[in-house]
This record gives structure tokens, sequence and C-alpha cells, in this order.
């Protein structure tokens, strides 16, 4: 029986202490063995047993393994339950902390990049992408007189196009300060269109504020997607379109270094798995062709 399995994995303290803090991030053995200080083949023994007990999931990132708690409905109540126990510890504590620092060392990696090649971004789009015109097909799908948020804006250029004949207020949010300057100066005095300065996995928008939402070539670049959409769910108004364009998964390690991307895409099963758990109705899919033998999914969700 699964629960018994479950029981028996979670009466280790190193395991417990491991889903503490795989409950909290999704992290590689390396970083894993960083926070606990053991040696891997140990902390790889016991993740083999958590995840044969159903209460961790993995996944594959180009040469490395990421580990996060199985947070399906049959699972939640009892991984929160078995944290719960044990956040106040002193340990515990401590893990979540170090954990903390290694995203954030991440994100700082991420900023950096887009401080760096800010004013050449949409070149380097256009080694991707090419001929593939993108926005084209995302603003078939936008509808033209309700309010719309456009989440890692970057520079601004679907803004831009957007505001040529849209009736509703646009917004556009992004991480980078250096990104939201070159989408100033893109988009000057124009009072349809407010610039935001903020992360996707805590979006600085009120519950329910917009119609619209969409992400094109973002997730790739964000630590947490899932908790990304679950933002977006968040913003979006009832009856609201979530379009989300990005990276069929692939196995070009290369591609991150060009565009600063976190994961090498995703499967079409990851991302609607997660459109669906957020509470989206998805709508359609599809899939085009770009540079370099990459593909681009485009999924359209409602609220």
């Amino acid at each position: 029986m699964e629960v018994i399995r479950q029981f028996k994995a979670l009466s280790d303290p190193t395991r417990l202490r491991l889903l503490h803090i795989l409950n909290e991030v999704e992290l590689n053995v390396n970083e894993i063995v960083s926070i606990v200080d053991m040696i891997q083949s140990g902390v790889s023994r016991h993740l083999k047993i958590l995840l044969e007990s159903g209460l961790l999931v993995a996944r594959k990132e180009g040469s490395f393994m990421y580990y996060n708690a199985n947070m399906d409905p049959e699972n939640r109540s009892l991984i929160q339950l078995a944290c719960s126990r044990i956040q106040n510890d002193p340990v515990c504590a401590q893990d979540i902390e170090k954990a903390r620092q290694i995203i954030m060392i991440r994100k700082n990696r991420t900023k950096r990049f887009f401080s760096t090649v800010a004013p050449q971004w949409e070149g380097l789009k256009k080694e991707i992408l090419g001929s593939f015109n993108l926005n084209a097909v995302l603003k078939q799908q936008i509808p033209a007189r309700r309010g719309v948020a456009d989440l890692g804006c970057g520079t601004g250029e679907l803004l831009g196009q957007l505001v040529r004949n849209h009736k509703g207020m646009l917004i556009g949010v992004d991480a980078s300060p250096e990104m939201l300057e070159q989408a100033r100066i893109k988009l000057p005095d124009m009072p349809s269109i407010e610039l935001r300065l903020g992360e996707v996995e805590h979006l600085p928008m009120k519950d329910q504020e917009v119609d619209t939402v969409v992400m094109s070539m973002v997730l790739y670049h964000i630590l947490q997607p899932e908790k990304a959409i679950q933002e977006v769910f968040r913003v979006l108004k009832p009856g609201g379109m979530l379009l989300l364009a990005d990276f069929d998964h692939h196995h070009q390690e290369q591609i991150k270094e060009i565009i600063g991307g976190t994961w090498l895409g995703f499967t079409k099963d990851q991302v609607e798995t997660w459109l669906t758990k957020s509470g989206f109705q998805l709508q359609s899919t599809e899939r085009f062709a770009v540079e370099r033998g990459l593909h681009i999914h485009v999924f359209s969700a409602g609220k």
C-alpha cells in the first residue's frame, strides 16, 4: 500500500528534512547537498526512497535532475502536515534559509543577464525566432477592448504593437529595470500603457485586475513556473484568458546561454498540467517551428 511506503519514508529524520526543503523549492542534487551537508550518495539514496513513495517528483533538465514535493491532491495534506510539524526546528529553518539563498543566486544571475543585454534583446530573440512572427499569432487572440497584462514585457515590443488598435488599458510587468527603461524609450507618452517593475511569481497587481494575460517566452526564465501560473490565475478576472507561449522541451544547452534561459523548455503535458492544477480550462494548443530545430507552443486557457 502506498500510504505505508509514505509513512515509512517519513519515519527517517533526514528524509523528512529533505521533504521539508523540497516542499519549498525545486532543487537539483548538488544544491541539496550544499544545504544538508551530506555526501551525494547518501542524499541520492534518500531521494530515491521519497520518489518511490510518491512524495517527490523529479524531472530531468539538461544534465541535472530536479526534485520537488509531489503536491497532487492525494499527497498534499500529508506533506503539509509533515512539514508543519518541523518548520520551527532550528535546523529545518536554516535549511529553508539556505534554499532561498540558492534561489536568490539564480534570480540574480538572470537579472544580471538582462541588465547587460537589454539594448540588444530584440536582436537576440530574432536569432532564435527567425522569420516567425510570434506577436502576430498572439495579437490575433487578444480582445481589442479589454485590459491586457504583458508579463515579462521586456522592451515593450508587443505592447507597442497592441496600443495602435487596442481600446483597453495595457500593463507591462518585468523584473529587469534595464528592460523597462528600454520599453519607456520605445513607448513614450502613452497614457494607456502602464509599466510596472516586479517578478511574475509575485506580481505587482491586484486580484482580478485584468481580462487577458500574455506570457510570451517568459516561463523558461522563471525559477518556479507553476507558481507563476498560479499568480496569473489570481490577477485574471473571471472569464479571463491566458495566452502562454514558450519553447517545447529541447536539449540545446547553448540556447540558455544565448537568451538567458533557466530551463530547456517544457513539454506540452507539463504546461497543460500546471494550467489545469492552477484552475484554468485549456482552450487550445498550437505548435510552431522556429530556428535551430526548436519549436514553440502557444497555449490558450480560460479562467
